[in-house]
């Protein structure tokens, strides 16, 4: 059985990666030392739009899987563009997730299952990643959920 690279994994999918977003202030969208790149935080968008809202107010956890998930494709988009090709990831390090919600909620680490299992899916086990999730007061824009990313390239 031949092991399905990224990028066939996203044509299956039926995935279109965005081209890198413009940042919103000051700083770049990634940064490569050796061999790591050290993605910056992705908000979630829908109809390229911030995805405003707060968890555990306005906003449930399945959506806010949804909104993960749409974060993760912005983050392969730039992923793709910092490395050339999603074929050259070796493996994700490290995923970063900052989810606006209301002090009583508690589901940070089932929102960002949204990423962490699209990334899965796409890399295998190359996918497989640390991560840390946390609730936030707010986020730029309002937006419900941003991701940072780590990632190892091949030589």
């Amino acid at each position: 059985m031949t092991a399905t690279t990224p990028t066939a994994k996203l044509l299956e999918l039926g995935i279109t990666l965005p081209p890198v977003s413009v940042p919103a202030a000051a700083y770049v969208p990634f940064v490569k030392t050796g061999r790591l790149v050290f993605l910056s935080g992705h908000i979630a968008k829908r109809d390229g739009k911030p995805w405003v809202g707060q968890l555990g107010v306005d906003v449930d956890t399945a959506t806010g899987q949804q909104a993960a998930r749409a974060v993760a494709i912005d983050l392969l988009g730039t992923l793709s563009a910092a490395a050339g090709s999603l074929d050259r990831v070796a493996r994700l390090v490290k995923v970063l997730s900052l989810v606006n919600s209301a002090p009583t909620f508690t589901e940070h680490h089932l929102v960002t299952n949204g990423c962490s299992q699209l990334l899965a899916e796409v890399f295998g086990e190359r996918g497989a990643h640390a991560r840390s999730a946390f609730g936030v007061a707010q986020i730029p824009f309002g937006a419900c959920v941003e991701i940072e990313l780590i990632a190892e390239l091949m030589d």
